[in-house]
């Protein structure tokens, strides 16, 4: 007869048979969890390891030498990251355990396709607004106001700062570069000064949201920054911008450019578009806050917000009474003008007066009409996305994730955190980021994962995000504005006022340890 201790053996054995026959996929989720927990081989010294970490820098060479060579940096970098991988594979095929290399390339692969889903909501949402000429409505407003120098320098560098903090640095360098080309025409110096300011303003704001850069991307949606903790760096990010402006401003000419006489009408839609991205934008942070989802998945509900509103455009065209007559009115600077302008009207109309100009008023009106309310497709908006950056940033994930699972970032956090102040080491982490893309680094980082303190975490956060700007090449923003103003903003007159800019990174990071004294 069967004890007690037996009877509830069996019924285990039973339930464990049973839920395996039902919910096979239960089982072997088990399995692969209980085969995740294996630890992977230290190739640092290996072949292996040397290989990788050589074609790594050379694909990482490759692409900060785009501008030089023509080519693509997406091309040399996806190639590096997927010889990488292919060496791990042969090496664990080898050992008969190819089963954990595999886990491990596909783990890598969902924090990409996190990030690529984030970036292409956004840049979807830029190039609409661009093809809404929403941000050329924006240049031809400050060149019609005819500013001084000295307030376009500060103008562009706080707009720069704060379009940042939603907008890619690249895109907003290049939008108030274009700005600041075409108001500098007679004074380079203008233009090289105020394209060092926007370069270290499109660093700062992006530093502070959590959606304004790569690198507050990366840290959000890894979840060791809380979305509103991000906000607590505005003051250093501030400090950042305000400090290096202040001092160039004294060398700005204080002439004012001439006034630009130009009309730029926002296409249709341009307004709901703008609407439609902030309503995405508060989406994404409801999900990560509020139903902890990937922020990711906001930006896909959000969308969808694009996608109908651009159903809604190609569905119903524009009624004429949309479109404003903008023919320029007649002003008359006294009242025996304006008495005579009546007189003469009164004279035309009882004569029966032909307007001969009326079928051309027509047509320019048409023509106009047309401008403002052409079609609008979303997928085109998809299709001129751009790749080259979304495949070079997936060959950057991948590749740093190949050297992760390698050992050698194990390696580099034990020499960087474990023998060094978490202060230092960060200080020296945003140094870094001038020579080595901050998203780059940053994902170095937190594959590193490093035990501090969440005042240390916004510390690198804020370090990666403004060191970028101690040199010309350390930011997309700045190797965009080089190729934007040939010869006038260059890595020569970038280097000249780095020590100003590195007073700027000093000075936010004082900032930050006085404001934020709380985190650490």
């Amino acid at each position: 007869m069967l004890d007690k201790s037996q009877i509830q053996l069996f019924y285990r054995n039973a339930s464990i048979a049973l839920l395996a026959l039902l919910f096979p996929s239960l089982t072997m989720a088990a399995e692969e969890l209980g085969k995740a927990t294996a630890q992977p081989m230290d190739l640092t010294g290996e072949w292996v390891g040397t290989i990788a970490l050589i074609l790594f820098a050379v694909a990482y060479f490759l692409a900060m030498v785009e501008e030089a060579t023509e080519l693509r940096k997406s091309k040399p970098m996806v190639f590096a990251a997927s010889l990488i991988w292919v060496l791990i594979a042969a090496v664990y095929a080898n050992k008969g355990i190819s089963e954990q290399a595999g886990r491990a390339f596909r783990s890598t692969l969902e924090g990409y396709a996190e990030l690529f889903l984030f970036i292409m909501v956004s840049m979807t949402y830029l190039n609409a607004m661009e093809d809404r000429s929403v941000f050329e409505r924006l240049r031809v407003w400050l060149l019609s106001k005819n500013f001084s120098y000295r307030q376009l320098f500060w103008i562009t560098g706080f707009q720069a700062f704060f379009i940042s903090s939603v907008c890619n640095n690249l895109t907003t360098a290049l939008l108030m570069g274009s700005v600041i080309v075409a108001m500098g025409k007679d004074s380079p110096r203008f233009v090289t000064l105020s394209c060092i300011n926007v370069v270290v303003a499109a660093n700062a704001g992006g530093s502070f949201s959590p959606f304004g850069d790569i690198t507050t991307l990366l840290v959000w949606q890894k979840g060791v920054v809380p979305f509103n903790d991000f906000f607590s760096l505005l003051v250093p990010a501030l400090v950042n911008l305000i400090v290096p402006a202040a001092i160039m401003h004294f060398f700005i000419p204080k002439e004012s450019p001439a006034a630009l006489i130009e009309s730029q009408p926002m296409k249709r839609g341009g307004w709901v578009i703008i609407g439609l991205f902030a309503l995405t934008i508060i989406t994404s942070a409801c999900f990560e806050n509020f139903l902890s989802l990937p922020p990711a998945a906001g930006m896909m509900l959000g969308l969808t917000y694009l996608k109908f509103f651009s159903f809604y455009m190609e569905q119903v065209p524009a009624n004429a009474s949309d479109i404003e007559d903008e023919e320029p009115e007649i002003k008359t600077s006294s009242k025996k003008n304006q008495q005579k302008a009546v007189a003469t009207d009164e004279k035309a109309a009882k004569s029966s007066y032909i307007d001969y100009f009326a079928p051309m008023k027509v047509m320019n009106k048409q023509k106009k009409a047309q401008n403002i309310d052409q079609p609008f497709d979303v997928f085109h908006t998809v299709a001129n996305l751009e790749w080259d950056t979304l495949l070079f940033f997936y060959g950057v994930m991948v590749a740093v994730g190949g050297l992760s699972f390698i050992g050698y970032l194990s390696l580099a956090s034990e020499l960087l955190y474990v023998g060094v102040d978490p202060t230092v080491a960060n200080i020296l982490v945003g140094v870094a980021s001038a020579f080595v893309d901050n998203g780059t680094i940053m994902l170095a980082v937190l594959t590193m994962a490093p035990d501090i303190s969440q005042g240390q975490w916004l510390l690198v956060t804020l370090t990666a995000g403004v060191g970028g700007s101690l040199l010309a090449v350390g930011s997309a923003a700045g190797v965009g504005l080089m190729g934007q103003a040939k010869g006038v903003y260059t890595f020569t007159s970038h280097l000249k006022w780095t020590p100003a800019i590195a007073l700027g990174y000093i000075a936010s990071i004082a900032a930050h340890f006085l404001m934020n004294g709380r985190y650490f």
